[in-house]
C-alpha cells in the first residue's frame, strides 16, 4: 500500500493504533507515521505526504488532531491574498487624495483674492495690514518674520541635534542610548502651545531680559529658540539612524589604520551617511517654518519687515491664526488673503520635501 493508498478498503485495513506512512488518520486512535504522536505508531518527524499540503500536517501535530481527525485546520485569512492589496492600496491613496483636496481648497480660493490684488502687489510689498481700514496685502513682512525665526531655530537644533546623533551613534554605550534616545524624543511629543508659554515666561522673561534688557516681551528671538528645540528630535533620531546603517566595516577599517574614534567619526561616519544628515535637516526647516503655536503666542504679531530678532515680528502661520480667530467675513477679501498666505506656506513646505527627495536621491550611498 502507498502513501497515497487513502482508500476506504485501505482505511479499513489500516490497525488500530498503528500507522501508515503518509496516510492520514482514518478513524480516531488510528495514528500514521506523518500523523499523530502519542496517537499512532510515534515513529520520526511528521512530514506532508505527497499531495498534501504543509499547514496539513502542522495542523493535527501534537494535537492529536485538535480539529479532529479527517479535518483540516480552519484558515480563516485564507482569501486575504485577494482583497488585502486591494485595501492597501485604498489606504496608500488616503494620503494621496487629502493633498489633492488640500491644493485644491487653497488654489480656488487663492484665484478669487489674486483677482482683487495684483501677485507683483502680493509678493513685493512692504505693508501687511489687511486686517486695518487702509488695507496693504505686501506678504515680505510675513515672509521676513517666518524666515528669520525659521532661520534662528536650525542654528539652534543643527548642532544640538546632530551633537547629539554623533554620541548616540559612535559614544554611547547600549545602556546609555536606551535611556537618551527616547528621552530626546520625548522633546517631539510636548504639545506645541507648551512650547510656546515656555518661550514667552521662561526664555524671554527670565533668560533673554539679563541679555538683552530692551527685548520685547514678544520677539523673534524667544520664538525660534523655542522651535529650534522642538525640532532637535527630528535631526537628533533621523540623523542617528543614518549613522547607525553605515557599514560596520567601514569603522573597522579606519581603526585598522589608526583612526581616532572622532576622526572616524568625522572622516567616515558623517560623509558617509550626510544624505541622511542633509535630509534630516531639510525636515526640519519644513518643520519649523510651519509652525504656528509657539509663534503665535512667542513672537508676538506684528507684521513688521525687519531682521532685528528682539523685536516683534508675524509669521505667516502666526497672521492665519489670527486672523481666523478675529470677526473675518466669509467670502471678503481678508478671508480669502488666509488661502493666499495658506498657499504660500504650502508652496515653500513642498518644496522644501521635494528638495529633502532631491538631496536623498543624490548623495545617497549603498553598500553591499
Amino acid at each position: 500500500m502507498t502513501a497515497r493508498d487513502d482508500t476506504p478498503a485501505a482505511r479499513d485495513d489500516a490497525p488500530a493504533g498503528g500507522g501508515v506512512a503518509g496516510g492520514r488518520p482514518g478513524r480516531p486512535g488510528a495514528g500514521t507515521a506523518a500523523g499523530v504522536p502519542g496517537a499512532g505508531s510515534g515513529a520520526g518527524p511528521r512530514v506532508a505526504a505527497a499531495g498534501q499540503q504543509p499547514w496539513d500536517a502542522a495542523g493535527v501535530a501534537g494535537t492529536g488532531s485538535a480539529a479532529g481527525p479527517g479535518t483540516r485546520p480552519r484558515r480563516p485569512w485564507r482569501g486575504a491574498d485577494r482583497w488585502a492589496p486591494r485595501l492597501l492600496l485604498l489606504l496608500s491613496l488616503v494620503s494621496v487624495v487629502t493633498t489633492v483636496g488640500i491644493v485644491v481648497a487653497l488654489a480656488g480660493e487663492t484665484a478669487v483674492f489674486f483677482r482683487s490684488v495684483s501677485p507683483v502687489e502680493f509678493f513685493t510689498g512692504r505693508e501687511w495690514t489687511p486686517l486695518f481700514a487702509e488695507k496693504h496685502f505686501g506678504i515680505l513682512p510675513l515672509l521676513a518674520g517666518t524666515l528669520m525665526i525659521t532661520v534662528i531655530a536650525l542654528v539652534i537644533a543643527i548642532p544640538l541635534g546632530l551633537g547629539s546623533a554623533i554620541y548616540l551613534s559612535e559614544y554611547a554605550g547600549d545602556g546609555t542610548r536606551r535611556v537618551l534616545k527616547p528621552a530626546l524624543e520625548l522633546l517631539a511629543g510636548i504639545p506645541t502651545i507648551v512650547y510656546g508659554y515656555f518661550a514667552l515666561t521662561f526664555i524671554t522673561q527670565v533668560v533673554l531680559k539679563r541679555l538683552f534688557p530692551d527685548i520685547s516681551v514678544f520677539n523673534a528671538l524667544s520664538a525660534g529658540i523655542a522651535v529650534g528645540i522642538m525640532v532637535t528630535p527630528l535631526i537628533a533620531s533621523l540623523s542617528e539612524d543614518a549613522m547607525a546603517a553605515v557599514p560596520r566595516r567601514l569603522r573597522d577599517g579606519a581603526y585598522a589604520l589608526g583612526a581616532t574614534r572622532w576622526e572616524v567619526a568625522r572622516q567616515v561616519v558623517v560623509p558617509a551617511a550626510l544624505s541622511g544628515i542633509v535630509s534630516s535637516v531639510v525636515l526640519a526647516f519644513a518643520r519649523a517654518i510651519g509652525e504656528t503655536m509657539i509663534v503665535a503666542v512667542a513672537a508676538g504679531s506684528t507684521p513688521r519687515l525687519t531682521w532685528n530678532p528682539l523685536e516683534s515680528v508675524q509669521t505667516m502661520t502666526g497672521y492665519i491664526v489670527q486672523a481666523a480667530l478675529g470677526d473675518v467675513a466669509h467670502g471678503g477679501l481678508e478671508y480669502t488673503s488666509l488661502f493666499a498666505v495658506g498657499m504660500t506656506l504650502f508652496v515653500f513646505t513642498l518644496a522644501m520635501n521635494l528638495l529633502a527627495l532631491y538631496i536623498r536621491g543624490r548623495f545617497r550611498e549603498e553598500y553591499q
